[in-house]
């Protein structure tokens, strides 16, 4: 066979195959070319696979920094640190500071869940609703990688924006105390952070349950009702009406994650402010009992949620 006829060779159904051509032609129909470009795909796909997770809560980060709302939360609590520290220890002295701190503390506890269920109650359903939770989905990620890192990336975005939140009252602090208050005023920051994050989870379940975000929203503002204001209502009757014991305090303080925060709040002064700090007293908790506390209303809401959502209809 000559050299010219060397470019052609017959194939065993008795067609030719170009040996000069620029891409090979494969028994599925694709090329050589397309292939390297699928591996590449795969292996894209595969590195988002193994950092999912991160993955999940960087974008949700970025999409919560781009709407503006983690500016509103830090503009938010940046005015309301700011009042009261200016009204509150603008007279110098340490009994002023203890009652800015009760302020911060009776205050915080409608605010700092109403915040956090805000931020978190359409984390799920409002991702379902526009569409975008399903084309994460589309990824090889699990459905509970996905709920987890979106709740880590709004925890992240909320606990930046409540911190810078809490810098104004912090350098006011300093000013009309001095900075020997700055540790009690950092360790209510500290707190407040701590239970925005536990009231988050809490919204992240409600979002992975509710059908719409209206539902949702329903749901989040009667959490709030119950958290801020019923659960105490119901818990001082019972103690009135039962002569309940220190342990029975104990379990009702610990199981409101805003109760939590006021007995973080309060242990930092000398102050027992009213509602349920009349009876703190007699509860007999201690600072790590409360704050491990908090950390599992952090931690074991989202997990049933990651659970639960295998269950949701796409």
């Amino acid at each position: 066979m000559s050299e010219g006829d060397s470019s052609t060779d017959p194939t065993p159904d008795g067609g030719v195959v170009s040996v000069d051509a620029p891409a090979t032609r494969l028994h599925d129909g694709g090329t050589e070319g397309s292939t390297a470009t699928d591996a590449a795909d795969e292996s894209a796909l595969a590195r988002i696979a193994d950092s999912s997770l991160l993955t999940i809560a960087r974008r949700e980060y970025r999409l919560a920094v781009r709407s503006r709302w983690a500016l509103g939360v830090a503009l938010l609590f940046g005015l309301f640190t700011t009042a009261v520290v200016q009204f509150g220890a603008s007279s110098v002295g340490p009994g002023r500071f203890d009652a800015v701190i009760a302020t911060i503390a009776e205050l915080g506890v409608y605010l700092v869940p109403l915040t956090a269920l805000a931020v978190g109650y359409d984390a799920i359903v409002g991702a379902d609703e526009r569409g975008s939770l399903e084309l994460m989905l589309a990824l090889p990620v699990t459905k509970g990688r996905v709920v987890v890192g979106t709740a880590v990336g709004r925890a992240a975005v909320l606990s930046g924006a409540m911190l810078l939140g809490f810098v104004p009252g912090a350098l006011l602090t300093v000013r009309y105390i001095g900075l020997a208050s700055v540790g009690q005023y950092a360790a209510v920051a500290l707190a407040a952070v701590l239970t925005a994050c536990a009231m988050l989870g809490v919204a992240v379940l409600i979002s992975t349950v509710a059908r719409t975000k209206t539902h949702a929203l329903g749901a989040a503002l009667a959490i709030w009702l119950w958290v801020a204001l019923l659960h105490d209502l119901v818990a001082l009757g019972a103690v009135a009406g039962f002569d309940l014991g220190s342990g029975a305090i104990a379990a009702a303080i610990l199981l409101n994650p805003v109760d939590c925060f006021r007995v973080l709040a309060l242990s930092q002064v000398d102050v027992v402010a009213g509602g349920f700090g009349s009876v703190l007293a007699q509860a007999g908790l201690t600072t790590p009992m409360v704050t491990a506390a908090l950390a599992a209303w952090v931690v074991v809401p989202v997990g049933v949620a990651a659970k639960l959502i295998q269950r949701r209809r796409l």
